[in-house]
């Protein structure tokens, strides 16, 4: 690949994807960053973590969160140390921005874990409640062009869809109601693409207005952002944020608005980043032909990390 000029390094954060114990569980308890950001959060939430973790079922739960982000953050201090990553940027696109917005230093760990485990439990509270038919869908193989003609249809139909996220030019993750889930899949078919899973609760819409205002008026206003020290790049629309206000809006959007990874990408790109540390288990953002095409892509992973080192072979003496 080439890169030109560019030589700067940046660490991505990936969005979250099924987090399971048997996965990330060893990571946990016996990388010494790892044990360090649990201790963390055992006295921030009060339980330990890693058996909350162990003993409750499901991909998602807080627990699984909580884990995802403390994992996402001991990966990229172990990049630091074990690979010599000296990043000149972050970007955490979808619930990478969490992990983002501590990494660059605009919150603190505790504040950090503190505010995903009261955000999941705000969304799952939210979402029992209002837009309870609505999902997310992902989707590959289905150009920009395509599938502006699938929604094209549902618009003539008056059926209501918000597009949540444009991970590359033929991947995408569109918010629609349950009950025209099968059709629209079968249209996307219909235009060669592949239907991936569906996610709910749903993210990413400007439907999500009254979740924003919640998380604001309830966790937000406890929070205590300061300046990064680190630039955090923002998912949405690739702005290059400097402020303790701008990565607190950052995270608000978040409900409201779309991931635009192509753009995030781009403004990478322009800042002369050429290597990219994607911390966290990924199955995505650092996989996608809009990334590997652009950057020479490291990944870090709790297999990666839990790799035994090779040793050198002792040199045969002459005898």
């Amino acid at each position: 690949m080439e890169n030109g000029a560019r030589t700067g390094e940046a660490v991505v954060f990936p969005g979250m994807g099924p987090t399971r114990f048997a996965d990330v569980g060893k990571f946990m308890v016996i990388n010494p960053i790892a044990r360090e950001l649990v201790a963390v959060s055992n006295d921030t939430l009060g339980y330990s973590l890693v058996e909350r973790f162990k003993q409750t079922p499901g991909d998602y739960s807080e627990y699984a969160q909580a884990a995802f982000l403390i994992n996402c953050l001991a990966m990229a201090r172990w990049a630091e140390q074990e690979h010599g990553a000296r990043p000149e940027a972050c970007v955490g696109p979808s619930f990478g921005g969490k992990a983002a917005a501590i990494y660059s230093g605009a919150l603190d760990p505790a504040q950090g874990i503190s505010m995903a485990v009261r955000l999941a439990r705000l969304q799952d509270e939210f979402f029992a409640e209002e837009h309870t038919d609505v999902v997310t869908s992902s989707f590959a193989r289905v150009p920009d062009e395509a599938l502006r003609e699938v929604l094209d249809g549902m618009d003539a139909r008056g059926e209501w869809y918000d597009i949540a996220c444009r991970v590359d030019r033929d991947f995408h993750m569109v918010s629609l109601r349950r009950e025209h889930l099968d059709a629209f899949k079968k249209e996307l078919r219909g235009h060669g693409g592949l239907p991936l899973y569906e996610m709910h609760p749903p993210m990413h819409s400007s439907a999500f207005g009254n979740l924003r205002k919640r998380a604001d008026a309830e966790i937000f206003a406890d929070l205590e952002f300061r300046d990064p020290k680190l630039p955090v790049i923002a998912d949405q629309d690739g702005t290059v944020i400097t402020t303790a206000d701008g990565v607190r809006t950052l995270l608000l959007d978040g409900f409201v608005r779309a991931v635009q990874w192509p753009e995030a990408v781009a403004a990478l790109q322009q800042r002369g980043i050429s290597k990219v540390y994607v911390c966290g288990q990924d199955s995505l953002f650092g996989r996608v032909g809009v990334t590997t095409r652009t950057f020479d892509v490291v990944p870090v992973n709790p297999q990666m990390v839990m790799r035994p080192k090779r040793r050198p072979k002792a040199r045969r003496q002459a005898g």
